[in-house]
């Protein structure tokens, strides 16, 4: 499905142009909790308490509408088990786990280098 870009051309996306979906994309990449979301789905399905305690300091609702942006742009999924109680895991679909190699490194680059930035 080709969608339409500012720059007129659909083959090719521009994520230069102010109206390209590729920004949409990128802005929800680029947020902190997409990318430790989908950092921490790298080892595997997890369940809300786990991904919580992973990810110290997300409130519940934050991690929430995260998982559902994450589930709405289909790189996530979301499989509920029934049980008593509930049993929700959230994993990394195809698309999710091809974010996730680029998403590492920008991790690893941070952890590498956060001494060269000014305290």
């Amino acid at each position: 499905m080709a969608t339409s870009c500012a720059t007129g051309h659909h083959d090719r996306h521009d994520v230069y142009a102010a109206l390209c979906p590729c920004r949409d994309i990128l802005a929800l990449l680029a947020n902190k909790w997409s990318a430790l979301t989908i950092g921490a789905l790298e080892s595997g399905p997890l369940r809300f308490g786990e991904l919580q305690r992973l990810l110290e300091g997300v409130s519940p609702k934050v991690l929430t509408q995260t998982l559902r942006r994450l589930e709405d742009s289909a790189l996530l999924t979301r499989t509920i088990y029934p049980a008593v109680p509930l049993h929700v895991e959230y994993a990394l679909t195809d698309l999710g786990r091809s974010a996730a190699e680029p998403l590492a490194g920008i991790r690893a680059w941070a952890e590498q280098n956060i001494d060269r930035f000014p305290a």
